[in-house]
């Protein structure tokens, strides 16, 4: 299996980024290719309540289109970084796409329809070729059943891990803890070992807490500490790749990139 270069994991990260210098507000239509801005002035003018208050303004297009805009931007950096990570666990582990994926079924809303969620990675240690790397995973994954508290029944079904790669966590949106909760049970019940990992260390501490109680593995964005607490370290230490090096590496380019886009946004066009 050929390997990526850093070139490639940054254009993965860098082309998610990118997209968000295209985003254009809605204003609450559903319109899929937003409003520009000439388009936002004839809708708000049309409207005599926004006309005598003046919020045609093209600076209201503008704040409207930074706020939606940077929130993009957070979502697809996370979106990138999924993605790196999947790619960095296929190449290190020499293990294929369909390995490093995982999904299950739910029901649907409607009688008789399923529904499939899936988390952003996986490794299966069947799928591991024997060798220090796999030997590294299942030590990592037995020590982890174990800081879990896990029962030794349970430990020793586990049949790998499954991960939900964030960039952060400020939210303290229910509906978002509840999913990850039911998505722990689930992998669980399908004997993988459920892991949250963070890129930074923004998470409120009471949504940390929530998630350690439902059996979540919880890494944060630490530079130093354990892989069973920092990201960085657990890829360094049990996948055999220095995801934190990669990022100072190219720390300019991303930067580069972020600021185009974040100019972008905040200008009134």
């Amino acid at each position: 299996m050929t390997k990526a270069s850093d070139a490639e994991y940054l254009e993965i990260i860098t082309g998610a980024i990118r997209v968000c210098a295209n985003y254009r507000p809605r204003f609450g239509h559903g319109r899929a290719a937003g409003f520009t801005v000439a388009e936002f002035r004839e809708l708000y003018q049309a409207d005599p309540f926004y006309s005598w208050f003046g919020l045609d303004n093209p600076l209201m297009y503008a704040a409207h289109k930074a706020a939606g805009g940077l929130t993009s931007v957070y979502r697809q950096i996370g979106i990138g970084c999924q993605w790196v990570f999947n790619r960095i666990l296929r190449d290190s582990l020499s293990i294929d796409e369909e390995a490093a994926n995982w999904s299950y079924k739910v029901p649907g809303a409607t009688r008789g329809r399923e529904r499939t969620l899936s988390l952003d990675a996986r490794i299966p240690t069947v799928a591991l070729k024997s060798g220090s790397r796999a030997d590294a995973v299942r030590s990592w994954l037995a020590e982890s059943a174990k800081r879990l508290e896990l029962t030794a029944k349970a430990a020793r079904s586990l049949q790998g891990a499954v991960f939900e790669v964030r960039q952060g966590y400020k939210s303290k949106d229910s509906k978002r803890q509840n999913a990850d909760v039911s998505n722990a049970a689930n992998a669980y019940a399908h004997q993988y070992l459920p892991v949250v990992v963070l890129l930074s260390t923004q998470i409120d501490s009471d949504v940390a807490e929530r998630y350690r109680r439902a059996r979540w593995l919880l890494l944060v964005g630490t530079t130093a500490g354990s892989p069973w607490d920092s990201t960085y370290a657990f890829t360094r230490e049990v996948i055999g790749y220095d995801l934190a090096a990669f990022f100072q590496r190219n720390a300019a380019s991303l930067r580069a990139t972020v600021d185009e886009v974040m100019r972008s946004l905040l200008s009134e066009r």
